[in-house]
C-alpha cells in the first residue's frame, strides 16, 4: 500500500520532466546566451519581475477565493444534498467535504491563470514603479504626462484584476450556496437567502461597487487619451459633460457601496437594487447630458468653442512627436539658378542618387552575388569621406543563404557555410559606360578603396543569419570561392558558447531537437555554437519594450563591419496628442544598437536622454545602456536619423505645421505628401537621403527629406529635412514656399516629362523595341533658394535582368531636358562646366592576391564622368541621338538645334 503513492510520485515527476524539460532547457539555453552578450541583468529583471508579480497575484488570488469559498461552504451541511428535476429525478450532488476539496482545488487552477496573466503584465508593472516624470502637465486635470504613460495602465490593470476577482467569487459562493439551499427562488421570481448569504454576497458588491467608483475617477482621466469629434483628447462636450458625470458615478458607486454595507447588516433588502438605479441612471443621464451639450452649444458654435481644445491638441501632438522644435526658413521662389549657383552647389550635385534601391539590389544581384548562395537582400544609405569630399554611398552586404544550398546536409548547413562576405558598396550617381554602377568597394575577395580599409569581412550575423552554427570544429569553415577552388577559415570571434562538453551537447541538441549535435564527431572541446544571429530576433530578444525601425544597415568602421539598428520608444497615451495609429501619438528615437558583424557584441547606446520612457526603461534595468557619448567617433560619424520615424513625423506636419486653431479647424493650410502616378504605377514619395547644402548654410551635409503639397493641389508647398550630421542630428527644418507663388510640385514634374516632345517618343520607342523601361524615383534637389527636378530612367533588355541607368532627366521651371549624364542634362540647362567631373578612384584588394571570381562583374572606375573629355563626348553622343530622333520624327527645328549643339561639344573637343 506504501509503495502505490510513491509509484505514482514518481510517475508524475517522470511526466513533468518530459513536458517540462524543453522549456527548462530553453529557459537555460536563453540565460547562458544573455550571459554571453552581456545583458544577463535583463534577464534577471525581468525574471525577477515575472516571478514578483506572480507570487503576489497568486497568493492573494488564491486566498481571497479560498476564503470567499470557503466562507460559502460554510452553508453547506454534512449530508449530500439531493437535486430534484422535473421530471422526477433525484440527483444526490457532492458532499461537504467533496465541495471543500472541488472549491478549494478550483480556487488554486483560478489563481494560477490569474497569476500568470499578471507576470506577463511584468513591464507594465515596472514602468509604474520606477517611473520618470514627463515635466508636462495636460491642461485639464494638471497632471503629468507620465501619469497617462505609465499609472493609469497599472492602475487599470489591478483594477481588472480585482473586479475579475469579485466576480469570480460571486459566482462560486453563489453557485455553492444554490448547491445548500442558501439561496432560492420563491414565488416564481424573487430571491431568497439566508442572512450568511446575503451578508456574504452583499459585501462582495460592495467591493465592487468600490471597484466601479475607482474605475469611473480613471475613466475621467481616461478622456485624456481617447478621440472625441474634431479633436483627439476631451473637447467642450468632454469638460463640461463627461468628465464632472464620470467624478458624479464615481460619487454614487461610493455611496452604492455604503447602500451595499448597508444590506449586509440589516434585513433590508432595497439598498442594493436602489445603488443599482442610481449607477444606471447616472451612467446615461451623464451620456444624455453631455450629448446634448454637443448638438445644440457645441455644434452650433463648434469652432469658437472647441478653440482652446483644438489648441490643447495642437501643442501635445507637437510635442509628442517633437515637432514643436521645427525650425523653419521661409524661401522667396524667386530665385532664378546660374551655372555658377550650379557650380557652388557641386557637393550636392555629386550626390544626387541617380541609384534606386530595386534596380541596384537587382543588378548587384546579378553581378555581384557570384554564387547561389550568396544573397543580397537590401540596399542601404550611409555617407563615407571619399578623398577630400563627404560622398553619399549605396551599400548592401553579401549574405549566406543556406536555403540556396546546392546540397543541404547538416554538416554543411552548421558547420561548412557559416558566414556571409562582405559587401558591395558604391557611390549614388556614377556609373560606368554600360550603365552600370561604379563600385568602392565589392569583388571577391574583396576589393576597396583606400579609405575603407575592410580587415574583417566575414559576416556571421545579420539579415539572414536566422540559424544556429557551430564553429571551430574539425570541418573547415567555407570562406568565399577563388576561381575553381574555394577558401577557408576558422572563426575566431568571441561570439558564441562553448559545446564541446558533453552537458551542452545534451543541453543545445534538446534546445535545437538536432540529435547530430549529440552525435557528431566534428565538434571539438573548443568549438562554439552561435544563434540568434539574425540581428532582428536578437535585438527583439534584448529589449523587447522598444520598437524597431525597419531598416538596418551595415556600417564600414576601424576595418571592421557593424550593423547599426535604430529603436524607438513609444506610447499611444500621451494626453492629448493625435495618434498615426493604434498605439502611438508618441514617439523618440531614443537608442541606437550597434552589432559586430564578426563578434557578435551587441551594445545599445541611449541617444536621446531627456526623453521620459528611455529614462524609465534606463532605471529599470541599470547598466542596459551606454550613453551615445561614449559610441566610438568612428560608428557615431555613420549614425543617421532614421527613416521610420521621419515619415511618421512627416506625415504629422503635413497637419500639425498649422498652429493656429482656427486655421488648423478648416484645414485651410493642409498639407500632403506628393502623389507619383504614372505608366501604371503610383504612390506616394517616400522620404530619402542625399548629401547637400542645405539654404543658409555653410557646409554640405547628410539630410533625409521630403516635399509637400498643398491638399488637393498639384504646386509645391516646401519640404521637410532633417539632418544627421555633428550637433545637428536630429534637428528638423522646414523650408515653406510663398503661397501666392506656384512652384511646380512633383506630380506637375512627371506630367510634363510624359508629355514632352522628346521624351515621350524615345520612351514609347524602347518600349516597342521590346526593352522594359523603368522609371527612377523623381528627387527634388533644392538648390541656394530654387530647385531642380532628377529623375534616372533605367532600361532592362527584352529577356535580361540587369537594369542598366540609361538617362537622367532634370527639370527646371518650364525646361525638361534628357541626357546620357547628370553633368550633361546640367550643361544644357546652364551652359557646360555647371557640373565638375567626378575624380577616378583606385581600388585596391583587402584578401589575398589570387584570381579574381568577379573581375569583370562592375568596374570600378567611372569613364564618362571621370573626365572633361569624356563628359563632352558624352553631351555629342546625347546631340547625335537627339538630331536622329528628331530626323525621323521630321521634326527639322529640333534636328537643326541639336546638330548646332553637336557642333559646339566638337568644337570644345578640338580646344582640348
Amino acid at each position: 500500500m506504501v509503495q502505490r503513492p510513491l509509484r505514482l510520485i514518481v510517475l508524475l515527476a517522470l511526466a513533468f520532466l518530459f513536458f517540462a524539460s524543453p522549456a527548462l532547457v530553453r529557459f537555460y539555453a536563453d540565460w547562458l546566451w544573455f550571459g554571453e552578450v552581456g545583458y544577463q541583468q535583463v534577464f534577471l529583471t525581468v525574471l525577477r519581475a515575472q516571478g514578483t508579480l506572480f507570487t503576489i497575484v497568486f497568493a492573494a488570488a488564491a486566498l481571497w477565493l479560498a476564503a470567499n469559498f470557503r466562507m460559502a461552504l460554510a452553508s453547506v451541511g454534512d449530508l449530500r444534498p439531493v437535486f430534484t428535476t422535473r421530471e422526477g429525478l433525484e440527483v444526490a450532488l457532492p458532499g461537504r467535504q467533496q465541495m471543500r476539496q472541488i472549491a478549494m482545488a478550483a480556487a488554486l487552477v483560478l489563481a494560477l491563470l490569474i497569476g500568470l496573466y499578471a507576470s506577463g503584465q511584468w513591464l507594465t508593472w515596472l514602468a509604474w514603479r520606477y517611473a520618470v516624470p514627463f515635466g508636462q502637465a495636460d491642461p485639464i486635470l494638471g497632471r503629468d504626462a507620465s501619469f497617462y504613460v505609465f499609472t493609469m495602465p497599472f492602475l487599470q490593470l489591478v483594477r481588472g484584476v480585482a473586479q475579475g476577482l469579485v466576480v469570480l467569487a460571486a459566482l462560486g459562493a453563489g453557485a455553492l450556496y444554490l448547491v445548500s439551499g442558501s439561496l432560492t427562488s420563491r414565488f416564481g421570481s424573487m430571491l431568497w437567502m439566508t442572512p450568511a448569504a446575503r451578508r456574504h454576497l452583499s459585501l462582495l458588491a460592495a467591493v465592487f461597487l468600490l471597484l466601479l467608483a475607482l474605475g469611473a475617477w480613471l475613466g475621467q482621466a481616461e478622456r485624456l487619451v481617447q478621440p472625441s469629434g474634431v479633436v483627439f483628447g476631451p473637447g467642450y462636450a468632454d469638460v463640461t459633460g463627461r468628465m464632472p458625470a464620470a467624478l458624479l458615478l464615481a460619487a454614487v458607486s461610493l455611496a452604492g457601496a455604503a447602500l451595499a454595507l448597508v444590506q449586509a447588516f440589516t434585513r433590508r433588502n432595497w439598498p442594493i437594487p436602489v445603488a443599482a438605479a442610481l449607477w444606471v441612471l447616472v451612467a446615461i443621464g451623464g451620456e444624455v447630458y453631455s450629448t446634448m451639450l454637443q448638438r445644440f452649444v457645441v455644434t452650433p458654435n463648434e469652432q469658437t468653442r472647441q478653440t482652446p481644445f483644438i489648441q490643447h491638441n495642437i501643442d501635445a501632438t507637437r510635442r509628442a512627436f517633437a515637432l514643436d522644435l521645427v525650425e523653419a526658413q521661409d524661401l522667396t521662389g524667386d530665385a532664378v539658378l546660374t551655372r555658377d549657383d550650379v557650380s557652388r552647389n557641386a557637393a550636392t550635385i555629386e550626390n544626387v542618387r541617380l541609384w534606386d534601391h530595386q534596380p541596384l539590389l537587382d543588378t548587384f544581384g546579378q553581378l555581384q552575388v557570384i554564387r547561389t548562395y550568396y544573397d543580397f537582400t537590401s540596399v542601404d544609405n550611409d555617407r563615407y569621406r571619399i578623398g577630400d569630399s563627404l560622398r553619399q554611398i549605396m551599400l548592401s552586404p553579401r549574405e549566406l543563404n543556406t536555403a540556396n544550398l546546392p546540397n543541404r546536409t547538416w554538416v554543411n548547413d552548421r558547420l561548412t557555410f557559416t558566414h556571409g562576405y562582405g559587401l558591395t558598396l558604391g557611390p549614388v550617381n556614377q556609373v560606368t559606360t554600360e550603365g552600370l554602377p561604379v563600385l568602392y568597394v565589392g569583388n571577391l575577395p574583396l576589393e576597396t578603396t583606400p579609405e575603407l580599409p575592410i580587415e574583417e569581412p566575414s559576416l556571421y550575423f545579420g539579415e539572414l543569419s536566422s540559424d544556429y552554427v557551430i564553429v571551430r570544429s574539425s570541418t573547415r569553415e567555407f570562406h568565399y570561392p577563388r576561381g575553381e577552388d574555394n577558401v577557408f577559415t576558422q572563426y575566431d570571434g568571441r561570439g558564441g558558447l562553448p559545446i564541446g562538453s558533453l552537458w551542452h551537447k545534451l543541453v543545445f541538441a534538446v534546445r535545437f531537437g538536432a540529435y547530430q549535435i549529440l552525435l557528431s564527431n566534428e565538434i571539438q572541446e573548443d568549438s562554439r555554437i552561435l544563434f540568434l544571429r539574425n540581428i532582428r530576433e536578437r535585438v527583439r530578444r534584448l529589449a523587447p519594450f522598444l520598437t524597431f525601425d525597419q531598416d538596418p544597415y551595415l556600417v564600414v568602421a576601424d576595418g571592421r563591419l557593424f550593423w547599426m539598428y535604430d529603436a524607438y520608444t513609444i506610447t499611444g497615451r500621451y494626453p492629448y496628442s493625435t495618434p498615426v495609429r493604434p498605439g502611438l501619438n508618441y514617439v523618440r528615437n531614443a537608442v541606437k544598437i550597434v552589432i559586430d558583424a564578426y563578434h557578435g557584441t551587441t551594445t545599445a547606446y541611449l541617444a536621446d536622454a531627456s526623453d521620459p520612457i528611455a529614462a524609465t526603461y534606463a532605471r529599470v534595468f541599470p547598466g542596459m545602456f551606454t550613453p551615445l557619448d561614449e559610441m566610438p567617433a568612428s560608428l557615431r560619424e555613420h549614425v543617421r536619423y532614421p527613416e521610420d520615424i521621419f515619415a511618421i513625423q512627416a506625415s504629422v506636419f503635413a497637419t500639425y505645421h498649422m498652429t493656429q486653431p482656427s486655421v488648423f479647424y478648416n484645414r485651410e493650410d493642409q498639407w500632403e505628401v506628393p502623389v507619383i502616378d504614372d505608366v501604371g504605377e503610383g504612390g506616394r514619395m517616400q522620404p530619402y537621403y542625399t548629401i547637400m547644402r542645405l539654404p543658409g548654410e555653410v557646409e554640405p551635409e547628410f539630410i533625409q527629406m521630403l516635399p509637400f503639397t498643398p491638399r488637393s493641389r498639384d504646386n509645391l508647398a516646401g519640404w521637410l529635412a532633417a539632418r544627421s550630421d555633428g550637433e545637428h542630428y536630429g534637428t528638423l527644418r522646414v523650408f515653406q514656399f510663398p503661397k501666392q507663388r506656384v512652384i511646380f510640385g512633383p506630380r506637375q514634374v512627371v506630367a510634363r516629362i510624359n508629355q514632352d516632345q522628346a521624351i515621350s517618343p524615345q520612351i514609347t520607342l524602347w518600349n516597342q523595341q521590346g526593352s522594359q523601361v523603368i522609371w527612377g524615383t523623381l528627387m527634388v534637389i533644392p538648390i541656394e533658394e530654387s530647385l531642380i527636378y532628377v529623375r534616372p530612367l533605367y532600361l532592362r533588355s527584352q529577356g535580361g535582368r540587369i537594369p542598366e541607368l540609361t538617362r537622367v532627366i532634370v527639370g527646371y521651371q518650364n525646361q525638361i531636358v534628357m541626357e546620357e549624364t547628370l553633368e550633361a542634362a546640367l550643361s544644357r540647362l546652364f551652359g557646360a562646366g555647371a557640373a565638375r567631373p567626378q575624380p577616378e578612384v583606385e581600388l585596391t584588394r583587402a584578401g589575398d592576391d589570387g584570381p579574381d571570381v568577379a573581375a569583370a562583374a562592375a568596374p570600378a572606375v567611372p569613364s564618362a564622368a571621370a573626365d572633361p573629355l569624356a563628359a563632352l563626348a558624352a553631351q555629342a553622343r546625347g546631340h547625335y541621338n537627339r538630331a536622329i530622333e528628331a530626323q525621323r520624327a521630321g521634326d527639322w527645328a529640333t534636328y537643326g538645334e541639336e546638330l548646332r549643339l553637336l557642333g559646339d561639344a566638337l568644337a570644345k573637343m578640338r580646344q582640348r
